[in-house]
């Protein structure tokens, strides 16, 4: 099998309306990933030991199950679940799939940050007889958040590039896209490398950016960490 520049360009107008549906999925399954990782870091936090043991064993199962295996049991295992089992679209089943297998790495994203909080700031929104909302709202997060920001960042790229395992139940993103020019044409090598191209054009630059951002984050933290902290004394 040789390379032909024929090939490529008869597959590239063929792969590239893939994009959208791979980029559409990436962020649709990062957002899910962000909301749900607060549902693992809130749940690790009650102070029961039964709960706590189960919910950290659930996010370890997840964390060492592959996510293929993940993927391929909620869209094709789940629907034959007796009583609670419901068919789900390919692109849903992507969503829950990957949205929750990267919520445990991020929850624990978030739990490194409010741990990073210190131990005088929650005994100061304690001693101003703040509200629970108010202690998570006005000094707990704005505290916690801003230095996840780059880890965060960091997995939507690795969340960008895992996205292609949604291809194996049916999604139609660039890999599939790929593979089906590739079976018609019994022509491979073109429609794969522009895939390639398309993951490196877009990831690279973005971890460009993502280390722009940590150091850009890493000053700005600092100043509003002060003046969080300047607001909690005067409060």
């Amino acid at each position: 099998m040789k390379w032909n520049w024929e090939t490529f360009f008869d597959a590239l107008p063929f792969i590239l309306p893939g994009l959208g549906v791979t980029v559409g999925l990436t962020f649709a399954c990062y957002l899910f990933a962000l909301v749900f990782g607060f549902f693992w870091t809130f749940l690790r936090r009650i102070p029961i030991r039964t709960i706590n043991w189960t919910v950290t064993w659930v996010m370890e199962f997840i964390r060492s199950t592959p996510p293929l295996v993940q993927l391929f049991f909620i869209y094709y295992a789940w629907p034959m679940i007796p009583g609670i089992g419901v068919a789900l679209s390919p692109f849903t089943s992507a969503i829950l799939g990957l949205g929750i297998h990267f919520s445990t790495y991020i929850g624990e994203i978030y739990r490194s940050g409010i741990e990073s909080v210190e131990k005088g700031q929650w005994e100061a929104a304690k001693a101003l007889n703040f509200s629970t909302v108010d202690k998570w709202r006005k000094i707990i997060l704005p505290q916690a958040i801003p230095p996840t920001i780059p880890m965060l960042g960091n997995y939507l790229i690795i969340m960008f590039k895992e996205v292609p395992l949604a291809s194996t139940i049916g999604v139609a993103g660039i890999l599939l896209m790929a593979n089906t020019y590739g079976a018609r044409n019994w022509a491979y090598l073109e429609p794969l490398t522009i895939v390639g191209i398309i993951f490196l054009l877009l990831s690279y630059p973005s971890a460009i950016l993502i280390n722009k951002l940590e150091k850009r984050m890493n000053r700005r933290f600092d100043k509003e960490m002060a003046f969080v902290k300047e607001e909690v004394k005067n409060a």
